[in-house]
């Protein structure tokens, strides 16, 4: 058991460090959010070891972001820019692995041998994760980037922007993760200690 919590932990901290290196990979947006590969290792831990696990790469790509000085800061002051900082860096990340909720059904469907099952299960998976993180940036667009929306509606403003970056993401993570996951199934169900 004690063996099995370790292996855990490891993969833990190497997907956070792929994550941290995947989102530096991509194109950004003139007031933050970009387009990078980010999601495909948090959603791969959380269909791996479940949402938890999921939740914690989330958490440590965000703390490798803000340490290494590649953060976004709204021009507010000291102590909202540090819920802002929460919410982008950590919250959103996160909330992406709330996309292991669908790994039993992936587990079921793999066992099943239920090829369209298993695509399924991580669609929606990448979807959930991905809608969360984008709900998050539309939050804190519209609480902390507000004077970027100019005469517009601050919360239209936020849906449309970061719909502009978050849609690609979802289609590049939809797309990586159904093709790896069914393909490669081994990634996804790991093997015992």
């Amino acid at each position: 058991m004690r063996n099995q919590k370790v292996v855990i932990m490891i993969e833990i901290a190497l997907l956070a460090a792929l994550g941290f290196v995947l989102d530096r990979v991509g194109f950004g947006m003139p007031q933050g959010g970009s387009v990078t590969f980010v999601l495909v290792p948090i959603i791969l831990i959380a269909f791996r070891r479940g949402v938890i696990a999921g939740i914690v790469t989330g958490l440590l790509i965000g703390l490798l972001q803000l340490a290494t000085g590649n953060v976004y800061f709204a021009p507010l002051s000291f102590e909202i820019v540090i819920i802002q900082v929460f919410m982008d860096y950590f919250l959103a990340f996160m909330v992406a692995g709330f996309a292991g909720l669908f790994r039993p059904a992936f587990v079921r469907a793999y066992e099943e041998r239920r090829q369209g099952a298993m695509m399924r299960a991580v669609l929606f998976g990448t979807i959930l994760g991905a809608v969360l993180r984008y709900f998050v940036h539309v939050l804190s667009g519209i609480f902390f980037f507000g004077e970027f929306a100019g005469d517009q509606n601050v919360i239209l403003y936020s849906l449309v922007y970061n719909a502009t970056y978050m849609s690609l993401v979802l289609l590049f993570a939809a797309v990586i993760c159904t093709l790896l996951f069914v393909k490669a199934p081994r990634l996804v169900i790991p093997q015992s200690v």
